[in-house]
């Protein structure tokens, strides 16, 4: 290490020769090729020209073209600390255009979705749709259902309040009034978990649990608003059409300044507490909630009853669920589904689909993640190691090749269309003013945990070149040493995920004027 925990920068090793020989063998091989990228061309930063080679310092470099910024620049002007990897080449001609330590296994993030999206294109296929389901065990006679009444689900990561309130409706329609038996939760075709990671704090929306029903991504809405000496507070599962409220969740205002809030389960009740010294006269946040399935039943139950529809509480049943069908609601297409995902970097979404492309026999997200990267290794001939499908436990490693022989395979070229538009950033967020930039298109995937940056995905250069690239860094010292309390926003946080944005720009624009 030098300076203030940056990592030395150093010149290509033999084990960069070996990858880039290794990929260039195994790009001919598998005939690589990827299709053009459609989207409209992005500005891109402009790195500062280096002096000419024995030109005087501070004189301007007379070159035939822009050079491209030293690598090696780029990373310490970043100042993050901790390691960077990363991997650029060209999949058609299996030329490797640059590279820096691109077998160090490093956090992924978020980009670790990149993979879960082709395993489950790969297992459940792009028109692949999720169900849910009302399922009656007897007739419906005088309006009653004779027997059970049964919401199933298999995991549909989109289920919204909307969509249940639709398939209440659709119930009513039907003449149902009431059940003259239970009615009954099966949430049983994916693992019922708790929790994505262990290691974040209890009360974070995108640490939700998981389970064969997962409404609104999972969260309810806490409200709060001052009333005298107190607050007013409310939980429910509020769309843009209605805000039916939860039994199975409450919260409570404690007289404390921390923590910030704790969760308990009592009676089946996702209980919580929120500090008083923490609220305003108003607001709001959504909560993760731990019982997925009740969630869903309860919220089915207001909406029911709205239409007129008397139902008990709910239930959780075990075992497949039997019984004919009154009412099925589907999810958009897998291909749909992705598209979202990647887009708003969704977790749940990615965990419902890396566990529904596994098996319902894989029990855990560690054992699903691990079939994950067995069937990468087998596919691309590499793969990383994954806890998880979404990128969000810290132990997940993938180092730059991985990604990039993901990417570059013949099946990976579908991220291309996939994955959203990612603007370049210039030296303060945005590209320098007056400067003439050159075109480039890029179509990628973040990543972003708590001092881990990632980018992965593809480049349309001027020169009308697309190169397949991965690029991380992490500072995991200062990763670990954060305490719980701080995971959330960590001091300094914001500001070091700001310039791994601004180096990554400049790294992409670096592997265009190198690719010319």
């Amino acid at each position: 290490m030098v300076g203030r925990g940056v990592t030395r920068v150093r010149a290509m090793t033999k084990n960069d020769s070996d990858v880039s020989r290794r990929w260039l063998l195994g790009a001919l091989l598998a005939g690589v090729a990827t299709p053009a990228l459609a989207e409209a061309p992005l500005t891109s930063v402009r790195p500062v020209p280096r002096p000419a080679p024995g030109g005087a310092l501070g004189a301007p470099a007379v070159l035939t073209k822009p050079a491209a910024a030293s690598a090696d620049d780029i990373i310490l002007s970043a100042r993050l600390g901790g390691q960077v990897a990363y991997l650029c080449v060209d999949p058609a001609t299996g030329e490797m255009i640059d590279a820096r330590d691109p077998d160090l296994g490093l956090p992924p993030a978020s980009t670790a979705k990149s993979i879960t999206t082709l395993y489950a294109l790969d297992r459940l296929g792009g028109g692949h749709r999720f169900e849910t389901r009302v399922l009656a065990t007897g007739p419906v006679a005088g309006g009653l259902v004779q027997g059970d009444l049964i919401l199933s689900g298999t995991g549909d990561p989109t289920l919204s309040t909307d969509m249940l309130a639709a398939m209440a409706a659709t119930l009513s329609s039907k003449g149902v009034r009431g059940v003259t038996g239970r009615f009954l939760v099966d949430d049983g075709a994916l693992p019922n978990l708790p929790l994505i990671d262990s290691e974040q704090p209890d009360y974070v929306g995108y640490n939700p649990a998981i389970s064969g029903l997962n409404l609104n991504y999972n969260r309810v809405h806490f409200e709060w608003k001052r009333k005298g000496n107190g607050w007013s507070v409310a939980m429910d599962a509020r769309s843009d059409r209605f805000v039916p409220p939860v039994q199975m969740a409450q919260v409570k205002v404690v007289n404390r300044d921390k923590p910030l809030f704790t969760f308990d389960q009592k009676g089946g009740i996702d209980s919580w507490t929120v500090a008083a010294t923490a609220l305003g006269n108003a607001g709001s946040r959504w909560l993760p909630v731990r019982q997925p399935g009740a969630y869903t039943g309860d919220v089915f139950r207001a909406l029911a009853k709205a239409q007129g529809i008397d139902l008990p509480e709910p239930r959780e049943m075990r075992g497949a669920p039997a019984g004919t069908m009154l009412v099925r609601q589907t999810s958009d297409e897998l291909s749909t589904v992705i598209r979202s995902m990647l887009k708003y970097s969704t977790n749940l979404t990615a965990e419902v689909l890396g566990l529904s492309s596994s098996g319902a026999d894989a029990g855990t997200l560690r054992e699903s993640a691990r079939r994950m990267s067995g069937w990468a290794n087998a596919k691309f001939g590499r793969s990383g190691s994954f806890v998880d499908h979404s990128g969000l436990g810290p132990d997940s490693r993938v180092a730059p090749a991985d990604m990039v022989a993901a990417l570059a395979s013949p099946g990976g070229a579908q991220l291309a269309g996939l994955m959203k538009p990612f603007k370049l950033r210039g030296l303060e967020g945005q590209p320098a003013k007056g400067a003439k930039e050159p075109d480039l298109t890029v179509q990628a995937k973040t990543g972003t945990l708590n001092f881990a940056s990632g980018l992965v995905g593809f480049v349309l250069t001027p020169a009308g070149r697309r190169l397949a690239f991965a690029v991380y860094a992490a500072d995991i010292p200062r990763r670990d040493a954060l305490p719980l309390a701080l995971r959330e926003e960590p001091p300094g946080g914001s500001a070091w995920a700001a310039r791994a944005r601004v180096m990554e720009s400049q790294l992409i624009e670096r592997w265009s004027r190198l690719s010319a």
